[in-house]
């Protein structure tokens, strides 16, 4: 790994938490992503609302910035799996995060960071998942 992607990964990690902590902090609230897009699509237009629209358009404009500004070139991805099974696989993952109630930023991000047990085991499962995923996609097909 070279150096700058030593400080792009730990410059990530580090808004990454900062959103999590001014979420927290101002609204009380925790950055679960899968959790704030479930409850936008409601679409329930009250002060809650706005403020999920608010950071899922701060996800969009963070991604567009960085191709704008030539920090990641959107034209090089790829879906090995098709859009089709793209969709299916983000299907999937929205059934997963609420049998788990929660997902990786929730539980991963805000929920390791208060110290909570069932986040733990929540993340604990998450990467037992995707490890055996992996050796499977990798090594087995």
């Amino acid at each position: 790994m070279s150096v700058a992607a030593a400080i792009a990964g730990l410059a990530g990690g580090l808004l990454i938490g900062a959103a999590a902590v001014l979420l927290m902090w101002s609204l009380g609230r925790i950055a679960g992503i899968c959790g704030i897009l479930g409850s936008a699509l409601t679409l329930k237009f009250d002060r809650d609302w706005r403020w999920r629209a608010l950071f899922l358009a701060g996800l969009v404009a963070g991604g567009w910035l960085a191709a704008a500004g030539g920090l990641n070139d959107w034209r090089a991805l790829t879906y090995p799996a098709g859009i089709v099974g793209t969709a299916i696989a983000g299907l999937l993952v929205g059934v997963g995060t609420t049998i788990g109630s929660g997902c990786t930023s929730g539980h991963g991000v805000c929920g390791l960071s208060r110290l909570s047990g069932r986040s733990l085991m929540a993340t604990l499962a998450f990467m037992a998942s995707a490890l055996v995923t992996v050796f499977i996609v990798r090594h087995l097909l």
